[in-house]
């Protein structure tokens, strides 16, 4: 992934494919996990849902109040609702839904085709 700076794509872009570890969107392709936002597609470095904490997220909330919502893909298993880093977010005033990584992304696509400020922390997964 290249743009402006590395790691980083500029603008909303939909997630045409999952899996093998990685992502496409944008005409490339990208081994790892991303974080999606209307601002662009970038790099994160979480691998595990266990090392998922509010400051994993700080792509997510420098955004935070221009969002309607925050999906969290947590691999193939989701998380519980009540996990530490989702409570912060919502104490913060954020919606969030958690749901294992294939779940997130085709949530992701369907509610920025349709217009709404989703943002998307997605794992890869094999």
């Amino acid at each position: 992934m290249t743009n402006e700076k590395q790691g980083f794509v500029a603008g909303a872009h939909a997630i045409t494919s999952y899996g093998k570890g990685g992502f496409s969107f944008a005409g490339m392709t990208h081994q790892g996990s991303i974080i999606a936002l209307p601002t662009g597609v970038q790099v994160w470095a979480v691998a595990e849902a266990g090392h998922i904490d509010v400051a994993s997220l700080t792509p997510i909330m420098a955004e935070l109040l221009q969002l309607d919502l925050i999906l969290i893909g947590t691999g193939l298993k989701a998380l519980p609702p009540d996990a530490p880093f989702a409570m912060a977010l919502r104490e913060q005033g954020a919606r969030i839904d958690i749901m294992d990584t294939p779940a997130a992304a085709r949530t992701y696509n369907v509610l920025m085709e349709e217009g709404r400020r989703v943002a998307a922390a997605l794992i890869a997964v094999a």
